[in-house]
């Protein structure tokens, strides 16, 4: 067994170092080489050795080598490889949505993100990301998944007033998608964009 307690760290690291960028690597990934204490012991001590980032409890990313040093893998890839590990749907907050789509000048500060997952948050190097649950509804992909997203950000109210210009926005195809969301969305939406679409 101390042959392979010695090696685990080395295991560790030639994988991290395998992956893509923003890869995200758990302890249990490894629980075929020796138990679970060893294994969390050899993530704590390549992390304290800034070898591995912890980005929250049981999940860890390797840091990205450059010629200039090194430094923390992007959050965006983080939050999309953490999706994919833990089979949940992922996608920027409304905020950034109604930013993205033209809708709100206001640029969010924080990056918050939206998840079918549970809620939590994830360090990366210096950055802190706000991971949020939210119903399936709002986590529909592409064009229209941002307009439902800005739409739920935006509230009832400023939604009647920018819907309107939303439509222009969305390409045909997106706007039809939209229109096939209705029937899981909130009424209010789905009312609106069903009255927006007769008056186009």
């Amino acid at each position: 067994m101390g042959a392979v307690m010695k090696k685990l760290p080395e295991v560790i690291l030639t994988r991290s170092n395998s992956l893509p960028e923003g890869e995200v690597l758990s302890p249990k990934e490894f629980l075929n080489l020796g138990s679970r204490a060893a294994i969390d012991q050899a993530f704590s001590r390549l992390a304290k050795a800034g070898k591995l980032m912890r980005i929250c409890r049981g999940m860890y990313v390797a840091p990205v080598k450059s010629r200039f040093g090194t430094r923390a893998p992007e959050p965006e890839r983080v939050v999309q490889a953490l999706a994919v590990k833990t089979n949940e749907a992922v996608a920027w907050s409304g905020a950034r949505a109604a930013n993205s789509l033209g809708l709100t000048q206001q640029v969010p500060v924080r990056q918050v993100f939206l998840t079918t997952g549970r809620a939590r948050t994830l360090k990366i190097g210096k950055t802190k990301i706000q991971i949020n649950h939210a119903p399936r509804w709002m986590l529909a992909s592409a064009g229209a998944g941002e307009a439902v997203r800005a739409l739920a950000w935006l509230g009832e109210k400023q939604s009647t007033r920018v819907i309107h210009e939303l439509r222009k926005k969305l390409p045909q195809t997106e706007w039809a998608r939209l229109m096939g969301l209705r029937a899981v969305l909130p009424s209010w939406m789905a009312g609106m964009i069903g009255k927006e679409a007769i008056h186009a």
